[in-house]
């Protein structure tokens, strides 16, 4: 990715170094935390439900409970690692803005956590096993750079475009929240059964996958961001975590009715979808029959 000179974003809280004292909650790390991280994509549970079904977080009728209010050093980090996350938030910045203006609406745009080990948020304690999340309650995405080590080595899907999709990805959330899409679907989870919960919660990375790829094109259409080899990338990344291939790695069997993310497939059809179209109206994973 040509990503070096490019404007970064100042909406950065650098935490990493701090060790927020957790109220109630467990401490991963080293071997535990790749475990979790592990079993996680493998299930496709949600990382903080995952942890509150572990004692992991605590509280309220989430089933977690915020940790003590932390703020880290604002502004774009000065490393290369953390100057690449805040130049690719800042891009997504840029795009979102545009579209959202397109329909006549203001993008709020979100805050992107950088921390080590672990991290207090909104919706709780959670160490780095987690993974990359995004918090609804405070409109923050929490990232360990670690991941994207973890995403080039055991899931052998290197690369800058790699590691802009999972922060993509989890952008697309955000903006879901501010459709209003993931107060829809966390209602109609609360009424549905675990496998259709499941179904949703699909349809819902799905989208955040799509989402992420209209970022892609928007990126490369305005700022030609994107190198030979890069949409290769992300497709690669997106096909490494798909619930399928995380279930046969991890030794069992498929189990479509247990999937909370979509299979390798699916997630590589809506992201290069995204890609292709720049248009997040072909996003709508919930008004299709099939995946």
């Amino acid at each position: 990715m040509r990503w070096q000179g490019e404007r970064q974003s100042d909406r950065i809280e650098d935490r990493r170094g701090m060790r927020p004292a957790a109220k109630g909650g467990l401490a991963l790390g080293g071997g535990a935390a790749l475990l979790l991280v592990v079993f996680a994509l493998l299930t496709g549970q949600n990382p903080l439900q995952l942890l509150d079904a572990i004692g992991g977080v605590a509280g309220d009728s989430a089933g977690v409970q915020a940790g003590p209010a932390e703020s880290g050093a604002p502004g774009a980090p000065a490393d290369e690692l953390g100057r690449f996350a805040a130049t690719i938030l800042g891009s997504t910045e840029d795009a979102w803005t545009k579209i959202f203006a397109e329909e006549g609406t203001r993008y709020e745009q979100p805050t992107l956590v950088l921390f080590s080990d672990s991290v207090a948020s909104a919706c709780g304690m959670a160490s780095s096993a987690v993974g990359p999340f995004y918090c609804p309650r405070d409109g923050k995405v929490y990232l360990d750079l670690s991941f994207f080590q973890m995403l080039a080595q055991r899931f052998e899907a290197p690369g800058d475009f790699a590691a802009a999709y999972v922060i993509a990805h989890e952008v697309g959330h955000h903006v879901q929240n501010l459709l209003g899409i993931a107060d829809q679907v966390t209602r109609a989870q609360g009424s549905a059964r675990r496998e259709e919960a499941n179904a949703l919660s699909v349809r819902m990375e799905l989208q955040a996958d799509c989402l992420a790829g209209v970022w892609g094109h928007h990126a490369n259409k305005t700022r030609k961001l994107l190198e030979p080899g890069d949409v290769e990338e992300g497709l690669r990344a997106a096909a490494a975590i798909g619930d399928d291939m995380m279930q046969r790695q991890g030794g069992g069997r498929v189990q479509p009715e247990s999937w909370t993310h979509g299979s390798s497939e699916m997630r590589v059809e809506w992201l290069k979808r995204g890609l292709s179209t720049g248009d997040s109206d072909q996003c709508d994973t919930f008004s299709q029959s099939s995946l």
